[in-house]
């Protein structure tokens, strides 16, 4: 059914994550795949539509409703799994609550029925298919907009609201004065930053790291022990990803049939290195992003990291480092735990600056704001756990982003397969040796990370939409699909 009686909107601004304290797990959250813009950030702004309905009483009156998807959204929603994202979102449920079998329960009953419950109460008749897409035209303020109505029996809109998904399953709702981010009550920061310049003066002023800069901000929304248990578990669900992976065979979902690969490969490891030989860590390294990203092309559980895109780059460049940095092989696990947290929390100081002064969205600046900016971060984890100065952990992170400067999204099929499966592996290669490469120096480099974030984000605003997650240039228009 189509949306009637919108209010106009002429005067959408972006929201302003500069002043906004955002924390790991704004960052690292667990949702499920293949993509956090497109499918994560649709099903939160679906449920939260639904949640306005039920706080405002006016279930009971809706008769019928109107979803409309925008730009980036509509263009590729079918290859990411948007249009299921909204109806689940739209029943109540969220990302990180939902698990890919009991998705799967509600589209199927949603497909037999013909009708969703909306905030899990109220029946109304609505199918993925009822859902309006308009590729070409993009709403101000985002190329992944969206808008919901619900219509009462004679036909009058009670509600509506326009969302944007603007990458990491981070949204925002025209005319909220909120950042887009996880939506709790924001506490200030007692160690602020939003460039990387200033990330260095609070490590130098505080004798601290980047991990411990990050964590400081953290220790002032929670306890220590609450951001330490919260970090692992991200870590869990990072492994648990990879191995839900390495046990699934055939071909991953969509017309493509693209085959899994981590299984045999996983197979062949273990017969080749049973005893982790530091000479196969490239193939060890391959192997976890592969896995990551093959489960989440699938619809998985995953841990957008900062994105699922880019999902495997920080899990594969994290499994590097616990097990083959200096002292790492044989290292018990509490230690292991530690230079997790460590990583992890490091990594998010770098997610930050991508936040507040470019973006880490596809539709917005093309794969150099996913995979790109991950590679950044988990060169940053990385060159801390190798002991890295607080300058050569920068220096480390302006490498791996100036390597991936310009990378267009350009997936075949809207699909999250090719090239973005292995492209995350290649760009976990590119950050271990970015890592590497600034260790070998003492920190000082002539162009900054500040200078390489800016670029990315003015390159992304002078790069065409063709190569922005629309599927309409590069890859996805050169190659055959079957």
């Amino acid at each position: 059914m189509p949306i009637r009686n919108l209010t106009p909107r002429s005067e959408v601004q972006t929201p302003s994550l500069e002043e906004v304290p955002l924390s790991c797990f704004d960052l690292f959250t667990v949702g499920v795949g293949p993509s956090s813009s497109h499918t994560v950030g649709p099903m939160r702004a679906a449920a939260s539509f639904s949640a306005d309905l039920a706080e405002q009483g006016m279930l009971d009156s809706v008769a019928t409703l109107g979803v409309r998807l925008y730009g980036s959204l509509a263009a590729t929603g079918a290859g990411h799994g948007t249009m299921s994202a909204v109806v689940i979102g739209l029943e109540g449920n969220l990302p990180d609550q939902v698990l890919p079998a009991e998705m799967e329960e509600i589209r199927t009953r949603i497909g037999d029925t013909g009708l969703l419950r909306l905030n899990a109460s109220q029946p109304v008749p609505f199918r993925e298919d009822d859902i309006a897409l308009h590729p070409l035209t993009v709403l101000e303020g985002h190329p992944n907009g969206m808008r919901f109505a619900a219509f009462n029996a004679a036909g009058e809109t009670i509600l509506d609201a326009t969302y944007f998904s603007i990458g990491g399953g981070f949204i925002y709702r025209e005319g909220d004065s909120h950042d887009g981010s996880s939506g709790r009550e924001h506490r200030a920061d007692p160690l602020p930053f939003r460039t990387a310049a200033q990330l260095l003066a609070h490590c130098h002023a505080e004798g601290l790291n980047f991990s411990g800069v990050m964590l400081r901000n953290e220790l002032s929304r929670r306890p220590e022990a609450e951001v330490v248990a919260g970090l692992l578990h991200i870590r869990d669900v990072m492994d648990e990803c990879k191995n839900n992976s390495l046990t699934r065979t055939g071909s991953l979902p969509g017309g493509l049939k693209v085959r899994r690969r981590a299984p045999e490969w996983h197979r062949r490891l273990r017969a080749e290195d049973p005893n982790r030989d530091p000479a196969f860590w490239q193939e060890w390294v391959n192997l976890v992003a592969l896995a990551v990203n093959e489960e989440n092309a699938s619809g998985g559980r995953v841990v957008t990291a900062p994105t699922n895109g880019a999902a495997g780059i920080i899990p594969a460049v994290l499994f590097y480092a616990t097990h083959y940095a200096p002292g790492m092989h044989d290292a018990d696990q509490a230690t292991k735990d530690d230079a997790t947290v460590r990583f992890l929390l490091a990594s998010a100081a770098v997610g930050v600056l991508y936040k507040r002064l470019a973006s880490i969205s596809g539709a917005e600046v093309g794969c150099q704001g996913e995979v790109g900016s991950a590679s950044s971060m988990a060169a940053a984890g990385l060159a801390e756990i190798l002991g890295g100065t607080p300058e050569q952990v920068e220096n480390a992170a302006e490498i791996a982003m100036e390597h991936n400067l310009g990378l267009t999204c350009d997936p075949l099929a809207g699909l999250v397969q090719i090239p973005c499966i292995e492209r995350n592996a290649i760009a976990a290669s590119k950050a271990i040796n970015a890592a590497k490469m600034a260790l070998w120096g003492d920190g000082t480099h002539r162009v900054s990370l500040d200078e390489v974030i800016v670029t990315m984000a003015q390159t992304g605003r002078d790069m065409s939409t063709l190569y922005k997650e629309t599927s309409l240039g590069g890859l996805a228009v050169n190659v055959v699909e079957c």
